[in-house]
């Protein structure tokens, strides 16, 4: 069973992509196609920012591309100093902006003199920053990248639907990805769409996708491989 995941490929480890594997071993033929290209930006004020670690309780990460953000930054300036970043993540398990920020609040002292840093997106969310000013856990946004169209997009779905003709499902796994995708995806699919199941990664994407009046058969429990294989089989009933 034919199902598309509008994600980029996993960086640098060589192998297949751990939610293509997964659904492999779940009976589907799933193909990925990149929807987004990233411009980074304010690199330096980053790097200064977490070279100086006593300023700041704590580093905020919601997306690969902040903490891609912080390996390149150091990698521009101190080669020897990048391999790895070496942290070790806390709450990674929560899975969208509100379970996050009630981790955070838990753990964090209302008030504190050392601010979290949050290296993020041009497009994000305000949640987490709205719920963490509300219960005065003090917060710094710094812009680190830009989200855009990747500029192939319309030729490689257009060349998936020649090819494979209209997928059983169709997975987003970003807002940004509703925006850029969600219209080429309608137009080749003409009146087949009806036919075709749409799963999101989390409830942010969901909320996207029913914003545009479509019906979401699918939601991961959790942002991982193992739960969107899950919940693709109990929405196409397999």
């Amino acid at each position: 069973m034919k199902v598309l995941l509008l994600k980029d490929p996993k960086d640098n480890e060589s192998g297949p992509d751990p939610y293509v594997e997964e659904l492999r071993l779940h009976g589907f033929e799933a193909t990925l196609i990149p929807v987004l290209s990233f411009e980074f930006v304010s690199l330096r004020s980053l790097f200064e920012k977490i070279t100086h670690p006593e300023d700041y309780g704590g580093l905020i990460f919601t997306s690969p591309r902040a903490v891609e953000a912080v390996k390149l930054c150091l990698a521009e300036n101190d080669k020897n100093e990048v391999s790895v970043i070496g942290l070790i993540p806390q709450g990674e398990e929560s899975g969208n902006a509100e379970k996050l920020a009630a981790f955070i609040c838990s753990r964090e002292s209302p008030d504190s003199s050392s601010p979290l840093l949050f290296p993020c997106g041009a497009i994000k969310r305000e949640v987490l920053p709205k719920i963490l000013r509300e219960k005065s856990i003090s917060m710094e946004s710094l812009v680190v990248y830009q989200t855009a169209q990747h500029p192939a997009i319309k030729e490689s779905l257009g060349s998936y639907f020649v090819q494979a003709g209209i997928p059983s499902s169709v997975t987003f796994f970003s807002p940004s990805g509703v925006k850029f995708c969600l219209g080429h995806i309608q137009a080749l699919s003409g009146a087949s769409i009806d036919h075709i199941k749409f799963a999101a990664i989390g409830p942010t994407t969901t909320e996207a996708l029913t914003t545009e009046g479509i019906r979401v058969s699918c939601t991961a429990k959790n942002p991982t491989p193992q739960d969107l294989a899950l919940g693709l089989k109990a929405a196409l009933e397999l």
